[in-house]
């Protein structure tokens, strides 16, 4: 979450495992059409490039977290700041696994889309 709010896309690509997987949102959508997931190093880069960097602000608020084995799925909301003024704020469950090296395998988010786009509203 760190790396994101800093814009730290290196940072953040630093965290996967060479053969992790995104799945942001879980199934097909406007960022993953077939909803296979970006792939590897390359495909979670672009999935930065189509999300994560045209947003221009992110808070992040986890209201409770489960953690078990080698992963943990974290409840929350993240709120986005878009261009022109523009707030989403997006509710989800958010699920990552770690190998044994600690390195993000699968980031898997469950959330809706028609739910995170009612919330859209123009803010000053």
């Amino acid at each position: 979450m760190n790396a994101v709010v800093r814009g730290a896309k290196d940072e953040w690509l630093a965290l996967f495992a060479p053969d992790a997987v995104v799945e942001d949102p879980v199934g097909p959508s406007m960022f993953d059409e077939e909803g296979r997931g970006h792939h590897g190093h390359d495909g979670i880069a672009a999935f930065w490039d189509l999300t994560i960097a045209k947003v221009e602000r992110f808070e992040f608020v986890i209201r409770d977290s489960f953690a078990a084995g080698d992963e943990v799925a974290n409840y929350g909301t993240i709120t986005t700041f878009l261009p022109g003024g523009y707030r989403v704020d997006t509710d989800g469950v958010f699920v990552y696994r770690v190998n044994a090296s600690g390195l993000v395998t699968s980031m898997r988010a469950f959330w809706e889309t028609e739910r995170a786009m009612a919330t859209a509203r123009q803010v000053s």
